[in-house]
């Protein structure tokens, strides 16, 4: 028989399916000897208290065996002679639009204008060791999306679009660990995501879908507002090429400026979205794990590395914990020359030195008109020149002028400006800086100084907040390393709610982070699916 219980254990019980049983055999009176197998269904940890505890949903299994049912299976039937539908981008929204297809009997033709996910980590490398950002391979452009080499963590707020639980089943059909079905905050792990994408790529091509690597689109096919193909371009050769189709998925990211000029400048209806920006903020994880834990000895044997999540409001807008990395490190995450922009990432064992989150502030698109920007780029001289000034792309310039206003200030390289949080918060200068896991290095900069008034001001009054929550936090031992402005995208591509087709161009159907539309591996997830099941409505 099976039993299917909740309990609330110390974080030793928890620690091994051993002790799980024994707890269990205690609470149902049973020999320990008959439960032949536990299930972790649900996993929590409940650290409000000064004693930490683990919350479990179990299925123990008495005098049986599971069956094989630890994750539900998709089946993906071989679509060679199905009809063709463009995804463009092999981020995760391309990537479960591309399998959703599948399903549904149509043939995904994936265009990714990046290298194929092994092949990113040579240019990976290069950004620490050399400082030189290639443009098209870098920790956002290429297979897996930002979220490949940037933590995959697969959190989502967003219940009410899709299926999550899908997301993750089908993440563990390809390799993941079936632990992200129960915990609370579900991590695969830089180290372990490669490997899933690639599967995941690996099964578009056996089911008779074709992925193409280094060929970046140039152009939509339009003809009497409606959706004939794509032109593209294959970096490795400079040939054009044109793929032909009624319907396309554009899955292109968050940082496909490129693409925002272009639909801008075809007049494709888009509109400026709000952001949030700020900085990456590392605190020592052992620090962060003594204040979240409420022990001086920190997680212990039996606890990971502590996580944190703070929110306020400062004059109106909001000041947050975004994307929080325990054990975790900083990385460099520019698409291109003359930029600085830090992400975060953590392997996942999350046993890293450092705990690192990003601290931003919401900025609307009312807030960069407020500040100047506009007048023919006038107020931003460095940032990209467009012919005109287009109040659609105000935003997005304005992350472009606040990231080559940090390369000025990490000496034109991607070593990066950094200030020890406490003097941030004074307006101090620091005179040096603690170790960090940012690998091309930081050098001691004035942030409080240059940094847009409207952003440095209200994290100065949140960090402040926050230290008043958490005793210890607001520190210098923790740096201040900017600056973190890809939270999400800076443009929203008009599309019909009901169809998920844009609003004015028949089977083009943005999706995803870049559109808009999404915030993170599981919702982009969520939301290629849904717009894949749109296209099989659309094409009958």
């Amino acid at each position: 028989m099976t039993k299917e219980l909740q309990v609330r254990v110390l974080p030793q019980v928890a620690y091994s399916e051993k002790n799980i049983i024994q707890y269990l055999s205690r609470e149902l009176a049973v020999d320990a000897r008959t439960i032949s197998a536990v299930r972790i269904l649900k996993k929590s940890i409940d650290a409000r208290q000064r004693q930490v505890y683990v919350n479990l949903t179990i299925r123990a299994y008495i005098n049986e065996m599971p069956e094989d049912d630890a994750y539900v299976k998709t089946e993906y039937p071989d679509v060679s002679n199905g009809r063709n539908v463009i995804v463009v981008g092999e981020g995760p929204c391309g990537l479960f639009a591309a399998l959703r297809l599948i399903e549904r009997g149509l043939r995904p033709i994936v265009l990714e204008r990046g290298k194929d996910v092994r092949e990113r980590k040579i240019d990976l490398a290069l950004i620490k060791s050399q400082q030189k950002v290639d443009s098209e391979s870098n920790y956002c452009f290429g297979e897996g999306g930002a979220g490949a080499y940037s933590d995959g963590k697969l959190m989502t707020r967003s219940k009410k679009r899709g299926s999550v639980d899908k997301i993750l089943n089908v993440f563990c059909q390809h390799g993941a660990s079936l632990s992200i079905l129960a915990d609370a905050h579900p991590h695969i792990g830089t180290d372990k995501l490669p490997r899933v994408i690639e599967n995941m790529r690996k099964q578009i091509i056996a089911s008779g879908g074709e992925v193409h690597f280094m060929t970046k689109m140039t152009r939509l096919l339009i003809m009497n507002n409606k959706i004939e193909g794509v032109e593209a371009v294959d970096l490795r050769t400079n040939e054009e090429k044109t793929f032909r189709s009624d319907a396309v998925i554009l899955a292109t990211g968050h940082s496909a400026r490129d693409v925002y000029r272009y639909l801008a400048s075809a007049n494709i209806d888009i509109e400026a979205k709000g952001i949030a920006v700020g900085v990456r903020l590392e605190h020592p994880s052992q620090l962060i794990d003594q204040i979240q834990y409420h022990s001086p000895k920190g997680r212990g044997q039996y606890l990971p590395a502590a996580e944190y999540s703070f929110v306020t409001q400062v004059d109106g807008r909001g000041v947050y914990s975004f994307c929080m990395c325990p054990g975790g490190f900083v990385i460099p995450a520019a698409t291109d020359k003359e930029q600085i922009v830090v992400n975060g990432m953590s392997p996942s064992n999350r046993g890293g030195q450092w705990s690192n989150s990003g601290m931003v502030v919401e900025i609307r698109p009312e807030d960069v008109a407020a500040m100047g920007v506009g007048d023919n780029n006038k107020a931003y001289p460095n940032a990209d020149t467009d012919s005109l000034f287009d109040a659609a792309l105000s935003v997005m310039h304005f992350q472009e002028q606040l990231e080559r206003m940090c390369w000025q200030q990490g000496n034109m390289k991607q070593t990066a400006p950094a200030q020890r949080m406490a003097d941030f918060v004074n307006g101090k200068l620091s005179y040096d800086l603690p170790r960090s896991s940012y690998a091309p290095g930081n050098v001691s900069s004035p942030l409080h100084f240059w940094m847009p008034q409207f952003i440095g001001k209200r994290l100065q009054e949140g960090f402040k907040f926050f230290g008043r929550q958490r005793r210890g936090f607001l520190t210098n031992e923790a740096l201040m390393i900017g600056v973190e402005t890809r939270t999400s995208s800076p443009v929203r591509i008009s599309r019909n709610p009901e169809t998920l087709q844009h609003t004015a161009i028949q089977g083009l159907f943005p999706a995803g982070e870049g559109a808009g539309y999404a915030g993170g591996i599981v919702s982009a997830g969520v939301d290629g699916e849904r717009t894949a099941d749109m296209v099989a409505e659309y094409l009958g």
